[in-house]
């Protein structure tokens, strides 16, 4: 864990981390591939085991390992869920993640339009994910853009540099995953708690819904507008 704590109270990572990713689809993969780019190492877990994934990390090239959700909650500084929702609890439940870093890349939808979101009960979806990770430190990140649009974060100009939007309660952990987001080549912009703020960028919030990355200079009077 010393990578880890060395980056909350750095202003960057000096050393390269480990990101253990629940969750193999394209969500899984992208930010796999954004993370590799910028250093660091992963390890992805997937329902079906880790031999399954051998043209995936084949794929991916160094950097990449596979293994099960046991393996990838001891190996991750951080851990990344990227599951679909039903999907989350079954994975997650049952790992070690207390003390941890983990983030939420989920939103409450088993498909498009209305009909496919879940009713929480006035709940946002990371409030929920965090009772399945009792311990770990949540922060909601990358739900609010399609999957396709994190492929060009990297190669954006400092001018129209992305945004990315993060909700999170502990503040150290925010910092590191600041971080990370700034390592894959976007701009960090904390929205706040998730009870409150998580609602500004869960599914059908104002902050969702775009169909692309927002810039900086754009999400920032967005979000001028809607706290």
């Amino acid at each position: 864990m010393m990578a880890a704590t060395h980056l909350i109270h750095g202003t960057g990572p000096q050393e390269k981390m480990r990101i253990g990713i629940v969750g193999a689809g394209r969500m899984g993969q992208t930010l796999a591939r954004l993370l590799i780019r910028a250093g660091h190492y992963v390890k992805l877990a997937n329902s079906r085991g880790p031999e399954s994934l051998a043209q995936v990390i084949s794929d991916l090239g160094t950097g990449a390992t596979a293994g099960t959700t046991e393996e990838v909650a001891r190996f991750g500084d951080v851990v990344i869920i990227a599951t679909r929702w039903d999907q989350i609890q079954p994975a997650v439940s049952a790992l070690r993640l207390e003390g941890k870093v983990v983030i939420d890349t989920t939103n409450n939808r088993i498909g498009p339009g209305p009909e496919g979101l879940i009713d929480l009960g006035g709940r946002t979806s990371s409030e929920v994910v965090a009772e399945f990770v009792p311990g770990a430190h949540l922060v909601k990140a990358f739900n609010h853009q399609p999957i396709s649009a994190l492929d060009g974060v990297p190669f954006a100009s400092s001018a129209e540099r992305k945004a990315l939007f993060i909700a999170g309660d502990n503040t150290d952990a925010k910092k590191l995953v600041s971080a990370l987001i700034r390592d894959m080549g976007a701009e960090p912009i904390d929205v706040g708690n998730l009870q409150e703020s998580g609602r500004l960028l869960g599914a059908g919030g104002p902050l969702t819904g775009h169909g692309r990355l927002l810039n900086v200079s754009e999400a920032r009077k967005l979000l001028d507008k809607v706290q």
